[in-house]
Order: C-alpha cells, then structure tokens, then sequence
C-alpha cells in the first residue's frame, strides 16, 4: 500500500506535535522546542514490522517497532516549530516510510505533567495489510528475527537495546521488550546506561 499523505498536515497552521514510541525516542534526528513524556490510548508499542532494509534483508528479515492497534503507549511527544513544519513531515516521511509500512495519522496524545493536557500529534501506525506486518510474534520468534537481524543502519540487537534504556531513562518499562533485551544480552540484569548518543536508525 502506497503512504497515505495527509495534506493537512503539511499546511494546518501553527507547531506540529511527534509522537515518537521507538528511535525516535532516542534519535529524534530533526529540530524540536520541546520534548515532553506521552501517552497515547488506542494503539499499543510492538516489535511487529519486519524489517528489510535497516535492520534486516528480506532473505533475513529483523523486527523493528510498530504501533498496532488496541492498548495504549508511553513515549515522547515532540513539538515542531510551524517554520519547521514542512521540513519535519518531509523528513519523517523519507524515514518512516522507505517501505510504506506505515499509515501516517494524526492521534490524540495525552502530555504527561501539565495537567492531563491533550494534542494531536502526527504518529506512524502500522499497515495490517503490508506484506512487512508480522502480526503477533512469540518471545521465541522475536528473538530469532532480532539475533539474526542487520541491515543498513547496523545489528537489530542494537536498535532493541537502544530502544529499551530510552524507555528505561523515562521511568517506565515495556515488559516484552524487557525480556527480549534481557535473553539478548544472556543474563538477567537491567539496562540503565543512557543510550549511546551515535547510534543511528532508520526503518
């Protein structure tokens, strides 16, 4: 399925909200004025996309994140000047959707620490009809998808480590995300070193 443009999106007037729930947590890669904790309700954080071309190939597909429908997620709601509206979407676009994987939507968001307050936040929401979508994964699955995982943005392991100590660096934990971290790494210890500031994403 090709992207699903939202010409509102690029011409509404004043800041964009991001909501980012993976690397952008941890590598926004574009100009924000503020970053704050978020909570978004209807669709749930999940390693259910396979990747092809960044963390894996299609002969040896890695998993990289997705949010799939049903649940709710914490991450990080970034705010985009409106002069930097344009520039922003243009670069998520070439990011996120180098396979059209993703539905590009706008969502409620709920803004932690400011009394509940409420945005709307573009977000990236998996296609369920993408050949990519690889639905509900076992513990088991995930982990071989991810050991055997590495594309052109380096080791999938990576990319899950990375994701887990943002996470962790926020106060909050993902307990599937959590036990495949922990079988990565052969040993039941925490993650809580920042995540390096080199790493480098893209889906």
């Amino acid at each position: 399925m090709s992207e699903i443009t939202l010409p509102s999106v690029t011409t509404a007037k004043g800041d964009l909200w991001v909501f980012g729930y993976g690397s952008l947590m941890w590598r926004p890669g574009f100009e924000f004025e503020e970053r704050v904790p978020a909570r978004l309700v209807g669709e749930h954080r999940a390693l259910c996309v396979y990747s092809f071309v960044h963390r894996g190939t299609p002969e040896k597909p890695g998993l990289v994140l997705g949010l799939d429908r049903g649940g709710a997620c914490r991450g990080i709601a970034f705010r985009v000047a409106e002069k930097k509206r344009t520039d922003v979407i243009g670069y998520l676009r070439a990011r996120e959707q180098v396979t059209s994987v993703y539905r590009e939507v706008m969502r409620s968001v709920w803004l932690e620490g400011d009394a509940g307050q409420r945005v709307s936040a573009l977000a990236y929401v998996v296609d369920r009809g993408h050949v990519q979508y690889a639905g509900r994964l076992s513990l088991a699955d995930q982990h071989r998808h991810v050991l055997q995982g590495h594309g052109q943005s380096g080791a999938n392991r990576d990319y899950v480590t990375a994701t887990v100590k943002a996470i962790e660096a926020e106060g909050f934990r993902d307990t599937q995300l959590h036990q495949l971290a922990l079988m990565l790494h052969g040993e039941a210890h925490s993650l809580h070193a920042p995540a390096p500031a080199d790493d480098r994403e893209n889906r």
